[in-house]
């Protein structure tokens, strides 16, 4: 093996580690902001996280943030709460940097 397959094949490793990060940082971004919203909705306990795994789910539906947002203001406004796309946004955005360090963390 020459060094540049070696060179290859570390770059290869690390963005499959990247990838695998930034998974599973987007998931537990999405549990935090269904246990956000649950209490919003007056959820608590294994209810919330029953709620908050749902949001996880919906994440997988496609890509992109849309399928969450779509998913939990549909939920909100089913209970007349108002909360808009922008401040949905600036949590998911909040709740991605926890997550970050979170994974990171090992946590």
């Amino acid at each position: 093996m020459t060094t540049f397959d070696k060179r290859e094949e570390g770059f290869e490793r690390k963005f499959a580690l990247d990838e695998e990060q930034k998974f599973k940082a987007e998931a537990r971004r999405d549990k935090l902001l269904g246990l956000w919203v649950a209490e919003k909705l007056g959820i608590s306990g294994d209810a919330a996280a029953a709620y908050a795994k749902e949001v996880v789910i919906a994440d997988l539906e496609e890509a992109g943030d849309d399928d969450v947002i779509r998913k939990v203001t549909k939920d909100l406004g089913d209970k007349g709460i108002t909360v808009t796309e922008q401040e949905i946004r600036l949590k998911m955005g909040e709740f991605f940097a926890q997550a970050v360090k979170e994974v990171k963390a090992g946590t």
